[in-house]
């Protein structure tokens, strides 16, 4: 059986390529990689997990150990894929998807999340889909309407006045900016 690492912050196809490399330098070999955790061919020894937590300290990432901090950094992932790496349209329920994606009962992943991380779940992933909002607003490629499709918005008014509620500005006074402020993903 492979033994799994759980790693925070990572969000993306890019930290899944630093940790490979990281692993590679460590002489850890990876069954697999995806966001948040790493499937190991052998089990590493003391020396190679102190090394690797600090490598990857070094960039962002830190090892998770205990099992409610794995719990919580598995929901944040579910939560970043559905947002920010799902081509089709946002047409699922959040907390189906999160306890389908988990394997556990939403109820008892809601509290979790809100006792640890000091939010709910569902005002993280707004947050998520308002970051999400921004970034497609300054590629200036889609209308607001595709926008609201995109992300399983009901409507523009609707996105419009989350959008205002979290920001303080309108999609289109934002979209006018010079300099769009965008939080990172793994700063959310």
């Amino acid at each position: 059986m492979p033994h799994k690492l759980y790693i925070k912050n990572m969000v993306c196809s890019r930290c899944i390529l630093a940790v490979k490399k990281i692993l590679a330098d460590v002489g850890l070999e990876a069954l697999s990689i995806e966001l948040g955790e790493v499937a190991l061919a052998g089990t590493p020894s003391k020396k190679q997990l102190i090394q690797l937590s600090a490598m990857l300290k070094a960039i962002g990432f830190e090892l998770i150990d205990s099992r409610k901090n794995q719990t919580i950094e598995k929901i944040k992932t579910a939560i970043i894929s559905l947002v920010h790496h799902n081509d089709a349209e946002l047409q699922t329920n959040l907390s189906e998807h999160i306890s389908a994606s988990l394997h556990q009962d939403y109820n008892y992943l809601s509290n979790l999340f809100s006792a640890v991380e000091g939010i709910s779940i569902e005002k993280y992933y707004i947050l998520h889909r308002i970051e999400k909002v921004k970034e497609l607003l300054v590629y200036d490629q889609l209308s607001l309407s595709q926008i609201a499709d995109q992300l399983g918005y009901s409507s523009v008014a609707y996105l419009s006045n989350q959008f205002k509620k979290l920001t303080g500005l309108t999609p289109s006074y934002f979209k006018t900016l010079k300099d769009h402020k965008r939080t990172n993903i793994e700063d959310l």
